[in-house]
């Protein structure tokens, strides 16, 4: 029993006790996420993991961190924490696959106007999920108590991935050639960004059918479907990069096509993109219509149903289609490399 207390902190809004209790609460989704590599428990001041490196001639260690965003205010207005851990992990260990690389472990940081243990719990045990999904180790994290700066019912969340690669497999997009196709990944809906958009467009805080089932929405109300939780796609990604030559991965995210396609692209050449190949999931129909948002920029914020992005050479599209299949990936061909100074064209 921690008899750490002190009546002080307390009254000016800081619960100590409360922290213990959350920890506590949490130590069984923690449990869940544990892999071989990991070599501390909950509650040290550092996180100690040891990685296996055998079979690899150079590891190379890749980082990502992320949050959120204003998604988290769904999560308020719809009194549900249990899935944007998910997202935020989600965030992170999907720009890490994207070198190649497989995640090894992930910390998060949450930041609260009053610690209340069992929210605490629910945030942390999405977090878990989503580090079982992407086979990461949840390795520690912090919860910090900030009355006065965030409102009592209110967080933040973050948090970050580390991953290794060995350095001959890194995807770094220098194989890229005019002919090679692209394929598209589904996603899940918005995941986690355009939110400031996605929130005005729905004045969510003021929206008397935020709740209401919606038949376009497949019976979801437009706040559940809102708070689904980003695809992770690491275990499809690591099959694939088992028997096909990937050239170039995009984690489409805010910015949606127009920014994040290129990052994988090298110079001189572009991606041509044929909208109606796009499957457009009916969120993104709705957001348009009620937003009145011209098309340029709906594909120029959102991701429009395609999570993910990967550049392979024409031989290796059916091979790489069934895989992703066979891994739960309903993948598709979503367009294909050319010599072009312009770096997407969506026609």
């Amino acid at each position: 029993m921690n008899s750490s207390h002190s009546d002080s902190y307390a009254a000016a809004g800081v619960d100590i006790t409360a922290g213990y209790k959350a920890v506590e609460l949490m130590k069984s989704h923690i449990a869940r996420t544990m892999t071989s590599g990991v070599c501390s428990d909950v509650g040290g001041f550092g996180g100690l993991f040891l990685p296996d490196l055998s079979g690899m001639e150079c590891p190379v260690l890749v980082s990502g961190t992320d949050g959120v965003g204003t998604k988290l205010k769904m999560a308020f207005l719809m009194d549900k924490h249990d899935s944007v851990g998910i997202d935020c992990v989600a965030m992170c260990v999907n720009d890490v696959i994207c070198c190649g690389a497989k995640p090894l472990f992930f910390l998060d940081y949450i930041a609260c106007g009053k610690n209340v243990p069992e929210r605490i719990e629910q945030i942390v045990s999405g977090v878990a999920e989503g580090c079982v999904q992407s086979g990461s180790a949840l390795i520690g994290g912090e919860t910090a108590e900030m009355p006065g700066f965030y409102p009592v019912d209110e967080y933040d969340l973050a948090g970050f991935s580390v991953g290794i690669v060995d350095k001959k497999d890194i995807i770094d997009n220098k194989t890229t050639r005019p002919g090679d196709i692209i394929i598209g990944l589904p996603s899940t809906g918005v995941h986690s960004n355009g939110f400031s958009l996605v929130r005005k467009v729905f004045d969510v805080e003021n929206n008397p059918e935020l709740k209401t089932p919606r038949e376009e929405l497949g019976g979801k109300s437009i706040g559940e479907t809102l708070l689904t939780p980003t695809k992770i796609y690491v275990k499809p990604m690591l099959e694939l990069f088992k028997s096909v030559k990937v050239k170039g991965v995009s984690h489409i995210t805010g910015g949606g096509f127009y920014e994040n396609i290129p990052r994988c692209i090298p110079d001189g050449l572009g991606a041509v993109i044929k909208k109606d190949d796009v499957r457009v999931l009916p969120i993104f129909k709705l957001l348009a219509e009620v937003g009145n948002i011209p098309e340029r920029d709906m594909f120029n914020t959102f991701n429009m149903g395609v999570g993910m992005s990967v550049t392979v050479a024409p031989e290796d599209v059916d091979k790489s289609l069934e895989i992703l299949k066979a891994n739960g990936i309903d993948a598709y061909v979503l367009g294909h490399i050319v010599e072009s100074d312009e770096k997407v064209q969506i026609c």
